[in-house]
């Protein structure tokens, strides 16, 4: 059997009501592989359905059939002020380690891993609360035909390799390690998922087309608009990376990086024009050989100049 062991209870969010309930980061549930989940499909995110959804990215989940994508979708966050930390997977002691999403007050460590649509491996930037209500960064989020007063714009610069790699540590996985104030939020209060992200998950469990075995890591469900809609208008499917590959969820997400590396392109459109004059001393240097074409006559005093020349240029080297 490929389930080879329990780390921690069953998924409390699956067991949840619909009223949030309180829960600390030990409580925090997974099961562990011995194989590796695979690399994260490239989708589009859907418009975002109504002001006050949060997106929440999709992940590998393991079921009793191997590995099953979960869909990213937008939700309703279960109370003011919270903020969700997706779920990842993490190398440990031999075998691959699931830890469970959770909303809280700061975004707890999600092992690295580049999610998109703000989640590019620490922290979110997607959005924050202001004042009671979710403020929408603009430049990493699709609001489709929706009308949204509360949007802010900050471009995401991604410092880290991008890659679609969906798991930390081990032969392949992400190279990052939570900071202090990851650690803090990992013991803090946290809010499980809602009832609607519970219905989500075990749609998705119970889905044959979801499995990783039957889509061979490209799910024709990637991301929905809405949590447990599987079909309609809102539904996203996976699509082929980059030839080079290394593309990460959000391919939205990109360009703002990109467009902050292309200014560093014209700069090396100088350097034709620093070696231009390197090229110039050159024509100096023929007409030494011009010089022993006087013949006889002068070549005593010739010698002296071609034997300087070579001193010269050990001195420059």
């Amino acid at each position: 059997m490929r389930f080879l062991k329990f780390t921690l209870p069953v998924i409390a969010g699956l067991m949840a009501s619909a009223q949030p309930q309180m829960a600390s980061a030990q409580l925090a549930i997974g099961i562990s592989v011995h194989i590796a989940p695979p690399a994260l499909p490239v989708y589009a995110q859907p418009p975002l359905p109504a002001p006050g959804y949060i997106w929440t990215p999709g992940y590998w989940a393991y079921g009793d059939d191997g590995y099953y994508w979960v869909p990213g979708t937008w939700v309703q966050p279960p109370t003011v002020g919270v903020l969700w930390t997706p779920a990842w997977w993490g190398w440990n002691d031999g075998v691959y380690a699931f830890h469970a999403g959770y909303w809280g007050p700061h975004i707890g460590f999600y092992g690295g891993i580049n999610y998109g649509f703000g989640y590019n491996g620490v922290g979110f930037f997607g959005g924050h609360w202001d004042h009671g209500a979710f403020a929408y960064n603009g430049a990493v989020n699709n609001f489709g035909g929706t009308h949204v007063t509360n949007v802010y714009r900050e471009n995401v610069v991604n410092n880290t390799t991008v890659n679609r790699t969906s798991f930390n540590g081990g032969n392949g996985g992400i190279a990052a390690r939570p900071t202090p104030e990851q650690e803090a939020a990992e013991h803090e209060e946290h809010v499980q998922p809602t009832a609607a992200q519970a219905q989500h998950f075990e749609a998705a469990r119970g889905n044959p087309a979801l499995r990783a075995a039957a889509n061979h890591g490209h799910p024709a469900i990637a991301a929905t608009a809405r949590p447990g809609e599987f079909s309609g208008h809102g539904v996203v499917p996976a699509r082929a990376a980059a030839p080079g590959g290394g593309r990460p969820a959000n391919a939205g997400q990109r360009p703002a990086a990109q467009a902050a590396a292309r200014p560093a392109t014209p700069h090396p459109a100088a350097r034709p024009q620093a070696a231009r004059p390197a090229a110039a001393p050159r024509p100096p240097a023929t007409p030494h050989p011009a010089a022993p074409h006087p013949a006889a006559p002068p070549r005593p005093a010739p010698h002296p100049a071609p034997h300087e020349a070579p001193h010269e240029e050990p001195h420059r080297e």
